[in-house]
């Protein structure tokens, strides 16, 4: 479709501007349940836009708003640049490759995706807490003129930066990569609350004049750069303002450049992706063989090396892993930060990742039964068992003792490293032992697609392995819990309470040894129930 006259230009406009209300409109039909998350959803962040829209109104006349909404309005940037990434499904009209077959060109149909990407309920709460942040630092005239330029602008740059990312990430978005960042995104979600919080809490103490120096460089920032040359105006900094509309005015045009390159190269390109995927596997194998070496030999190795294969490259087992990695650290190292921390929440970070053990078999999937035809006695069980756990302290002994050593630098109390890191070692143990008997028991399956991580109607299952162990896991501890408490009531407590770290470990190698023992017969005699209970996904 040509672009050098307004008529075609305009037809195209508006024909993906229905074609995107199509869409929203078609997903809404398919379920009534769809249809009422839809709206719950979007009566949710419409009245949240609503309060902050009111929020910032208020902040009017504060001495330092214009830190503040330059801050937030870069933060919501941001946001747009990593949406893509993380919710690739959220919009069908983000994949252009699905216009492949049409004769259009991409100067044309960057506008015409660009007027469709104003419709939806991002875009509306976009622009509310642009027009309640131009409102906070707008005084006089000029600066309302200004403000309306300002929150357009911002406003474009938003959603080009939003397309401009998922135009040049298209191929990773619809890989087996990009559906890890999709179902990290609740990861992610849950690091920024933790951010949020801790910054909310610095603020709500230090007040909001901290913010000022890195407000003067985010200033300078697109899009934020809009709303500082308003605040600039009202200042009477006219020049200043004028260079801060340019900047924003560069990053929309090279935007839109960047955009109309890649849907270029999309539509004109032959699709290498399978050949890519084929080269990174053989990559894979190629630096697996290396690290692989280093396993012990026999069933050992082998499923060893399975499992950590399934943490690197299982989508869902690697969301587990890294939320855990994740959480296990930011739990003990924000609040020592906050200084209402504990050392001994550093045992947090040991059972995050013992969890890990629980279910076993269900991220197998169907596929156990491959597992299945090798288990002919307990013996075998114990093996495979054993091995897997030996694969989960590879990764959690070093990490777990990491996270205990930062705790306790963080909060400066280094005579109770060996007590925590012992206690740590117990718990880990602990966890190995109840995570084994609870996979022969109340195994799950997990399902593949989708963000669910439990099978339609085995949540109790899921409940009951989960907490149940965690419990009995915590009652485990109890004669590890026991000596620290002594130690730490009496009065030569202190002097003897490096003896913690090898009754620890001691302790913790013991039990697991014993209910990978206990665990194996159950497996073994289990087999088939196993596999009925792995396969529903």
């Amino acid at each position: 479709m040509a672009g050098r006259r307004g008529g075609p230009v305009t037809a195209l406009t508006s024909t993906v501007v229905r074609l995107k209300l199509s869409l929203l409109r078609n997903g809404l039909r398919q379920s009534g349940g769809r249809r009422a998350a839809y709206v719950a959803s979007a009566v949710v962040v419409l009245v949240f836009a609503v309060l902050q829209l009111l929020g910032l109104i208020a902040l009017r006349g504060h001495a330092h708003a214009d830190a503040l909404v330059v801050l937030l309005v870069g933060v919501l940037g941001l946001g747009w640049a990593v949406m893509p990434l993380f919710f690739p499904g959220g919009d069908e009209t983000l994949d252009p490759t699905r216009l492949v077959m049409l004769p259009l060109r991409p100067r044309p149909l960057v506008r015409a995706l660009l007027a469709a990407s104003l419709v939806g309920i991002g875009p509306l709460f976009t622009a509310l807490m642009l027009v309640g942040s131009v409102v906070a630092v707008a005084h006089g005239a000029a600066a309302y003129v200004v403000s309306v330029v300002a929150v357009v602008l911002a406003l474009l740059v938003c959603v080009a930066l939003a397309r401009a990312v998922a135009a040049a990430n298209v191929r990773l978005l619809t890989s087996r990569r990009g559906r890890d960042l999709a179902v990290l995104s609740g990861l992610v979600i849950a690091v920024g609350a933790q951010v949020v919080n801790f910054a909310a809490q610095r603020l709500g103490t230090a007040g909001l004049g901290q913010l000022d120096p890195a407000a003067e460089v985010v200033r300078w920032l697109p899009p934020a750069s809009a709303v500082g040359a308003v605040d600039s105006v009202s200042e009477g900094a006219y020049g200043l303002a004028a260079g801060q509309l340019a900047v924003a005015a560069a990053a929309l045009a090279g935007l839109v450049a960047v955009w109309a390159r890649s849907l270029d190269r999309l539509m004109t390109a032959p699709d290498g992706s399978t050949l890519g995927a084929a080269e990174e596997d053989a990559r894979d194998r190629r630096g697996g063989a290396g690290w692989a070496r280093l396993l012990p030999d026999g069933r050992t190795g082998t499923v060893m090396e399975r499992s950590l294969r399934y943490v690197w490259r299982d989508p869902k087992t690697k969301a587990a892993w890294v939320t855990s990695l994740a959480i296990g650290l930011i739990v003990p190292v924000f609040n020592a930060v906050q200084g209402t921390g504990s050392i001994y929440f550093a045992c947090f970070a040991a059972g995050m990742l013992g969890i890990q053990m629980y279910n076993q078999f269900g991220q197998d999937t169907s596929a156990f039964w491959m597992v299945a035809l090798t288990i002919s006695s307990p013996r075998d069980a114990y093996v495979e068992l054993r091995a897997r756990a030996l694969a989960l302290l590879v990764i959690t002994l070093p990490y777990a003792t990491l996270v205990t050593v930062v705790t306790t630098a963080l909060l400066g109390d280094w005579p109770r490293l060996p007590e925590v890191l012992g206690l740590s070692l117990a718990l880990l143990g602990a966890m190995l032992t109840t995570g084994a008997w609870t996979s022969a028991r109340f195994p799950y399956s997990i399902p593949q697609e989708g963000y669910k991580n439990v099978a339609p109607g085995q949540t109790g299952l899921a409940w009951i392995s989960i907490f149940g162990g965690m419990v009995a896991a915590a009652l485990l501890c109890a004669p590890v819990i026991a000596v620290t408490i002594w130690l730490n009531v009496t009065v030569d407590g202190e002097l003897w309470s490096w003896v913690l770290l090898p009754v620890g470990a001691v302790y913790g190698t013991a039990i697991t040894l014993l209910g990978l023992r206990l665990a194996a017969p159950q497996v073994a005699a289990r087999l088939p129930e196993i596999l009925a209970a792995v396969s529903k996904g």
